[in-house]
């Protein structure tokens, strides 16, 4: 029997599961309110709190760390990577740390805390379709500005295993089914997967798309140079990703709290809610755009689709593009277990991360 620990930081929760072969002994998930979060400057500067809750977690379930057989973090911040399990080794965590893939999402830790425990107690570490995996089609990626590129920051684990199970669901292959699948939750991404390639979707943690409970969402620019002018760069980055959204606007991310004001009536809270509702339903009809309208389905996951009037906004805007189906919460921590069984059975062979981007540019053209 193999024991694999599941480590799944997110924007505002530490979801941590053990798993003996195929079966889960538990799952712990602990909500981190934005506030709390933001006393550490960096996201990195929050490994060591991260790593505290998770060692007080299993020591309340009498399990001791070196007795786990492989450790498995989401990932996310290094160069792009292939969809897939990936090997954690030495650079791939440098390469972590250091953001090198630009974005700062705290999915990031999840490789960070891997490695740290694998080293810890020499075992393996693994991570697998971290939020930089790169499939997008080159309309995706070009900018009217030279040498920018859009690239593919997105819930990729999440996505991908909802659009396999329901592709499952219909008796048909991911590989053989168009989705647009929209994780809605303390970030916000909706992606167009075509024929088992995600090929287009918002960068969510760099302020694209719709504003969430931790993030700023799309920002006319020039209305945003004259918030910078006002403010600073180094805060509208933490906007971006941390401290936008309903943390801004409220002071909170907690959605509970939100949702609870829009029930009593509230006309902020009403406004905002809807609001986000109706940004997330205009990305849904963006990406069905790039899948030339043939879509077989429209997926809604993530932690917020527990609100039914998300779920009954999407479907009264976008239910006549493809049938609205609903996965609440989120399908990542077998996503992320089993592929690591398999690599521990000799079954499977993880990917070497390569320490380059999957894509390498428009150069031969002249962008």
């Amino acid at each position: 029997m193999y024991r694999i620990l599941v480590i799944n930081p997110g924007s505002t929760s530490t979801k941590v599961s053990l798993f003996e072969d195929e079966t889960s002994r538990f799952e712990h998930s602990l909500f981190h309110d934005a506030p709390e979060l933001l006393k550490f400057p960096h996201v990195n500067d929050q490994l060591d709190f991260r790593r505290g809750v998770i060692l007080d977690m299993l020591r309340d379930e009498g399990v001791d760390p070196a007795s786990i057989d492989a450790f498995v973090g989401r990932g996310g911040s290094a160069h792009t990577q292939p969809g897939g399990l990936t090997a954690v080794d030495r650079r791939l965590f440098d390469d972590t740390v250091a953001g090198v893939g630009g974005s700062e999402h705290p999915a990031k830790l999840g490789v960070m805390l891997a490695w740290k425990f694998a080293e810890e107690f020499a075992k393996p570490a693994f991570t697998i379709n971290p939020t930089n995996v790169d499939e997008y089609c080159d309309y995706a990626r070009l900018t009217g500005i030279r040498g920018v590129y859009r690239v593919s920051h997105s819930h990729v684990l999440n996505q991908k295993a909802v659009a396999e199970f329901h592709a499952a669901k219909l008796g048909r292959r991911y590989e053989d089914c168009n989705f647009v699948v929209a994780h809605i939750d303390g970030g916000i991404t909706v992606s167009a997967h075509e024929r088992g390639r995600m090929v287009d979707g918002n960068m969510g943690a760099d302020g694209e798309g719709a504003f969430t409970p931790t993030r700023i969402g799309s920002v006319p620019v020039l209305q945003l140079l004259d918030y910078i002018e006002a403010h600073s760069v180094a805060e509208v980055r933490l906007r971006c990703s941390r401290a936008g959204g309903f943390v801004d606007l409220f002071g909170t991310s907690n959605s509970d709290t939100i949702h609870a004001l829009v029930e009593q009536g509230d006309r902020k809270a009403t406004l905002v809610w809807n609001t986000m509702v109706y940004q997330v339903c205009k990305m849904v009809g963006e990406m069905s755009a790039v899948l030339c309208g043939k879509v077989d389905a429209i997926l809604l996951t993530g932690g917020l689709v527990r609100f039914q009037d998300i779920v009954d906004g999407v479907r009264t805007r976008c239910g006549f593009i493809a049938p609205v189906e609903v996965y609440p919460g989120e399908m990542e921590q077998e996503a992320m277990a089993l592929p690591a069984l398999r690599a521990l059975r000799g079954e499977l062979k993880p990917h070497v991360y390569s320490g380059r981007d999957v894509w390498q540019g428009f150069g031969d053209i002249g962008l």
